[in-house]
């Protein structure tokens, strides 16, 4: 335990949310068995706070909700809001993957079909798919109420690298004897 203050910068990077002092002390209480003075590690936080305070640095170390966690300095907000905005587009719900799956496999296909084979309600779903352009209204069935179609955006097929539905794996390319339950019989 040459330096406490590389620890303690540690546990407070490593942690998703502010991190309070009684947390840290215990942290290293457990770690290195023995007793930390309550003072001394304010004095190891009150160092990395000044280390991060210049200007060679994009994060500083803050103190939040009574305990302490690294942010993103307010003059990179911008770029940083850039990326987040970005990844949140990418991310799909294992609902939301499901459902896109089913509108690539049956289109054109109605909300109705897709909560058939799901046996859940798909409106959340459908709506984010929709707001994502992953997927895109291609008209109205002639079934009674004229339901609304479903179908795969061109942004489906850059997302996904393929050029149409055709390129999609066919079911038997996904099922493998691996995968297979019980014995196969003929």
């Amino acid at each position: 335990m040459n330096n406490i203050e590389l620890y303690i910068e540690a546990l407070i990077f490593s942690s998703e949310q502010s991190l309070r002092l009684e947390e840290i002390i215990y942290c290293l209480q457990s770690a290195f068995e023995q007793d930390f003075d309550d003072q001394k590690v304010l004095t190891c936080i009150d160092s990395i706070q000044k280390k991060y305070h210049q200007d060679d640095f994009a994060i500083e170390l803050v103190k939040l909700n009574n305990g302490y966690q690294f942010l993103t300095k307010k003059q990179f907000h911008k770029v940083v809001g850039l990326l987040q905005a970005q990844r949140a587009k990418k991310k799909l719900s294992q609902a939301a993957m499901e459902t896109l799956a089913i509108i690539a496999y049956k289109q054109p296909v109605t909300k109705t079909e897709v909560e058939q084979i799901r046996g859940v309600n798909c409106d959340y779903s459908i709506q984010k798919l929709l707001e994502k352009e992953l997927i895109t209204i291609v008209g109205k069935s002639e079934a009674i109420g004229r339901p609304i179609l479903y179908g795969t955006s061109p942004l489906f097929m850059d997302y996904f690298g393929i050029n149409s539905a055709d390129e999609l794996p066919q079911i038997k390319e996904l099922t493998s004897e691996a995968t297979a339950i019980g014995e196969a019989t003929e």
